[in-house]
């Protein structure tokens, strides 16, 4: 049957469909347990420490296995891996649905983190398998837009639910979207590999990578809220760092195995720096997402619905950022365009330095909404760049590669600016003749702030927590203002337009892009049905 649909001049597009599915549960479950903690940690008696877990568990998993899980799809069949990947999603997400102890929760999101781990670099590379260059664009926009999506889309379903259900139909409505998924990834996808089936897996790489990504994410996850002179934070972030520089050194040597890490992806430019510009991207970005629904909630005292429903300016951006890029990179080139849109995100964060206490939604759902329409832009341009490179035999590990660093990005940005935001806060707001316990509260976070302050019917200590929030953000803000700016020069000074992209031979000399796509591709045996692309 699967053959059959495939046989239909629309079939590539109804397999990225399934595809952009499978990324939309995955983009919801990274928001949707936000909004479910305070009811999980009444009825599973979660103390701080298993809350964070909850969310650590998860990204944790999903830093450590993106390298090998991208290179085990080329190896054993995308299609294959991905099915598997759905299944195991779907069970985690029963599990997260019925679990009924905070340890059960956090194995339940480790399977979550798994899942995922497998599900978006094999998304990714179905743009690489499915499509060929001329069309790819359209292709990346649509997964793209179907990731960002369920960002927002998450406290949307999740509050509703809550208002209805219990804590764990926030989880359990990711069944039915993986059922769906199931179906239309097996009528629809094609199966696909690399052919390099004689070649031996890289145990060693593998395991440097992942034990380096697990050991540097732990410590950037960690060192906001154990503090950055932390022993174990400390400790996590050397060893994870030397064990990824050990992993590069012995890259660099290895032969006769299929390597997690190809310098000959690495050698190309438009591979390189676009991959380095979706992670500044990711940097700057899930940075603001991580300041702007605290902001929605505890100052301009949204509830968890309504944040959702505040984020949709941003969401509109985004799309409207990556459709307007597509149609203009054919124009300007890459270059030109993602250059335009960190010009145009920096002058979105820069409006949102000027938030005051007192000002209402309308300045945000601006600043925001610009925000998104130069993260759009430049993210689709970077992320086009790197994946117009790719030869299919390598498809899951060079998406897996790109996605790896965004990931990265992501959490140093999160990490980083969440450190800054709080460090702010905590210097800004005022506690003085507070009782201890009120004290802690407040300089806690802004919410628990709030919630002492109207707890003891004060309001100039809830404005004083909501000031310091403010200036918080604006901080956060500047710093993701120049890590846009970086990513501008970046562009313009170093991703080359399709037209002249080449690939550093190792050597000083260059030889053309796609003569190394087509060396690595000729060992490709077992490539998608033709009539998928």
């Amino acid at each position: 049957m699967s053959i059959l649909m495939l046989s239909s001049p629309n079939a590539r597009w109804w397999a990225m469909a399934a595809t952009a599915m499978s990324l939309l549960v995955v983009g919801l479950d990274m928001t949707v347990l936000n909004v479910a903690l305070p009811d999980i940690a009444v009825v599973l008696h979660a103390t701080n420490s298993d809350l964070q877990w909850f969310a650590d568990a998860y990204l944790l998993v999903l830093g450590a296995l993106l390298l090998p899980a991208g290179m085990l799809g080329d190896r054993y069949g995308r299609k294959r891996l991905t099915l598997g990947a759905l299944v195991v999603f779907g069970a985690g997400s029963l599990w997260c649905a019925y679990a009924g102890s905070p340890a059960a929760l956090i194995a339940a999101r480790t399977l979550l983190g798994v899942g995922a781990a497998v599900l978006i670099p094999l998304a990714m590379s179905s743009v690489v398998v499915l499509f060929e260059p001329e069309e790819r664009q359209k292709a990346i926009m649509v997964l793209g837009a179907s990731t960002m999506i369920g960002l927002p889309l998450g406290p949307i379903v999740a509050g509703a639910l809550l208002q209805h259900f219990w804590w764990g139909s926030v989880f359990l409505i990711n069944v039915p979207v993986v059922l769906l998924a199931l179906i239309a990834v097996w009528l629809f996808l094609p199966e696909s590999t690399s052919g390099e089936g004689s070649r031996r897996f890289d145990l060693a790489g593998i395991g440097l990578s992942s034990a380096g990504l697990l050991g540097f994410t732990f410590g950037m996850i960690e060192g906001p809220a154990r503090g950055w002179s932390d022993g174990v934070v400390v400790g996590s972030l050397i060893i994870g760092i030397a064990l990824l520089v050990a992993f590069f050194v012995w890259e660099r040597r290895v032969q006769g195995v299929e390597p997690v890490f190809d310098a000959r992806l690495w050698s190309d430019r438009s591979f390189r720096w676009g991959s380095i510009g979706a992670t500044v991207a990711s940097l700057a970005f899930f940075g603001l997402m991580f300041v702007v629904p605290q902001y929605l909630r505890a100052v301009l005292g949204a509830d968890a619905l309504g944040t959702g429903l505040r984020t949709l300016p941003m969401v509109a951006g985004l799309i409207a950022g990556m459709r307007g890029s597509m149609k203009l990179t054919d124009r300007f080139g890459g270059r030109i365009v993602g250059a335009a849109g960190f010009a145009v995100t920096a002058v979105g964060l820069f409006l949102g330095t000027t938030t005051r206490l007192g000002d209402g939604y309308l300045l945000t759902a601006i600043w925001t909404a610009i925000v998104g329409i130069g993260f759009g832009a430049a993210l689709f341009s970077a992320q086009n760049a790197a994946l117009q490179t790719l030869p299919k035999a390598r498809a899951g590990a060079g998406s897996a590669l790109i996605q790896t660093l965004r990931q990265v990005g992501s959490v140093i940005g999160i990490a980083g600016l969440g450190a800054v935001l709080n460090g702010v806060y905590r210097s800004h707001v005022q506690v003085a003749g507070l009782p201890a316990t009120a004290a802690h509260a407040v300089r806690d976070n802004v919410a628990s702030g709030v919630a002492a302050g109207q707890g003891i019917g004060s309001s100039a200590l809830v404005d004083s927590v909501r000031s310091a929030f403010v200036s918080g953000m604006s901080a956060t803000l500047w710093i993701s203002c120049g890590v846009a700016i970086l990513g501008a020069v970046l562009t313009l000074l170093f991703l080359p337009d399709g037209k002249d992209r080449t690939i550093d031979n190792g050597g000083g000399a260059q030889a053309p892009g796609p003569d190394v796509a087509q060396s690595i591709d000729a060992s490709d045996t077992r490539e998608a049905h033709p009539a998928a692309g």
